[in-house]
């Protein structure tokens, strides 16, 4: 079962190591490809202003997030959510540097890079020379978008989600390993069906088992199949 975490943050500007801070995590818990109903999301006051450029593209004012959490205050919960596990991200070098700039700052570790899939490399290997942003591959791959009327972490991870199934191989890939798990679901519960929770008890009466146990005792070596079940002999 592989566990991915399908991430995106909004951020004060561009420029990680020029101030600018996040302002919105989301990530989507996804199962063999699959989203599952869990999620972690949090808008975060920044400690710094938001500019206009900023707030043209995602719609998130100071006002809105001066009363909510710093990121100090969330780093633990969103690190338990994400664990070790593989992080995707759409441009995923713009989101870590953030994260990592605000973990920095927290003195936690820095997310390896090792453990980063990057979209939007993905879909540049696959798509050469073609338009390779969210809303492009969202086009191509006729993922509804009618929802994105402006940048927003939870709405972006949530797309970004269907699109990345569709980069590993789409729907079909998905209903396979969703066949797989129902078979291997299937084929344990028979196994605890057929399976006894204890021993019947022998069909033998006491002297015939008596007469078996002097029968074997006329043998000069220890039958074969005493020698696996009887720890003296």
């Amino acid at each position: 079962m592989a566990r991915e975490i399908v991430l995106d943050t909004e951020t004060t500007g561009l420029e990680a190591l020029g101030g600018d801070r996040i302002v919105e995590i989301a990530a989507i818990e996804l199962i063999d490809l699959c989203k599952t109903s869990r999620e972690f999301h949090v808008y975060i006051n920044p400690e710094r202003d938001i500019p206009d450029s900023a707030f043209r593209v995602h719609g998130i004012s100071f006002d809105m997030v001066k009363d909510k959490p710093k990121f100090h205050e969330i780093v633990d919960d969103f690190l338990a959510f994400v664990g070790a596990d593989p992080i995707v991200a759409h441009n995923a070098e713009f989101d870590v540097r953030f994260l990592n700039m605000e973990l920095e700052r927290c003195a936690r570790p820095a997310l390896a890079a090792e453990r980063v899939v990057d979209t939007l490399a993905i879909a540049r290997k696959k798509f050469p020379g073609q338009s390779n942003s969210l809303d492009a591959l969202c086009g191509r791959f006729g993922v509804d978008r009618s929802h994105r009327v402006k940048h927003g972490a939870l709405i972006d991870a949530d797309i970004l989600g269907d699109v990345y199934l569709e980069l590993c191989g789409g729907r079909q890939r998905a209903m396979v390993l969703q066949v797989q798990k129902e078979a291997t679901a299937a084929i344990e519960q028979a196994t605890l069906q057929t399976s006894r929770p204890e021993p019947l008890p022998p069909g033998l009466r006491p002297e015939e088992l008596e007469a078996h146990e002097a029968l074997l005792g006329k043998f000069k070596t220890t039958p074969l199949w005493r020698r696996y079940t009887d720890p003296a002999s």
